[in-house]
């Protein structure tokens, strides 16, 4: 069982260096695409006495389809005339400058490491999509420390004042500390879990992790659900009975 889940992590690591599938953009009128409209409608309620601002989109373990839930998520956000940003806070394996296509020579590493450069200065618009994408930039020796930094959490205080709503897109919870250090900066965070890939314990773990750093947890995106089972590829449950029930499942 472990050789065999091994070799699905890696053959979905592999397909995740080349980018991950903006099926919002491509195909608009596809059932997962729809699916991410209606994941898109949840986290508006899911906050509707509050301001959303900020959202971490993470996953429990590697290889569950994070960036793909944020990039897409961001795209049909960005849909609804809202400034939308989308940060690629990965900084041991990003991949949202493939996703876009765009350039990764600065990025957010070089804002932290750097005093004196403003946000604007690296921060791209794709105007066919109509978002605005931060890339990670040069991949540092000590992620943690700088997303855990004064300089960082000056960054996101300035950012919050100039877009709508700023997407994170960070490491699985219990790899490493980096997703906790942004999950208690943010508003809001969503968990990606891979239907039939991560184990219920995996998943409590994670909810644990973010539970004590105070993080606010929105709910989680089930990806790769079978057609059979759902009316698309992905599905969203908010945080509490409907994420717990479904997880007994796993």
């Amino acid at each position: 069982m472990f050789d065999k889940r091994k070799k699905r992590e890696q053959k979905l690591l592999r397909e995740q260096e080349r980018g991950t599938t903006l099926i919002t953009y491509t195909a608009p009128q596809s059932i997962s695409a729809e699916q991410f409209r209606a994941i898109r409608t949840n986290v508006e309620f899911a906050q509707v006495d509050s301001n959303l601002s900020s959202i971490l989109v993470s996953s429990c373990i590697p290889a569950e389809g994070k960036s793909t839930v944020s990039s897409n998520l961001a795209i049909v956000m960005a849909q609804t005339e809202k400034r939308v940003l989308i940060v690629d806070a990965d900084m041991r394996k990003p991949t949202l400058h493939k996703t876009f296509h765009t350039d990764n020579t600065v990025g957010l590493s070089t804002l932290i490491s750097n005093q004196d450069m403003k946000f604007n200065q690296i921060v791209q618009y794709n105007k066919e999509i109509g978002l605005y994408i931060l890339p990670c930039g040069p991949i540092p020796p000590n992620p943690s420390e700088l997303l855990g930094s004064a300089r960082m959490a000056a960054i996101m205080q300035e950012m919050s004042q100039y877009f709508d709503l700023i997407i994170y897109d960070a490491p699985p919870v219990t790899a490493v500390a980096d997703p906790q250090i942004l999950a208690a900066k943010v508003d809001g965070v969503l968990l990606v879990s891979r239907y039939g890939y991560v184990k219920k314990e995996e998943v409590r773990q994670a909810k644990e992790i973010l539970e004590n750093v105070n993080a606010k947890i929105l709910g989680y995106v089930m990806n790769g659900v079978p057609h059979e089972e759902n009316s698309g590829y992905y599905a969203y449950y908010g945080y509490g009975h409907g994420a717990q029930k479904e997880s007994k499942k796993k």
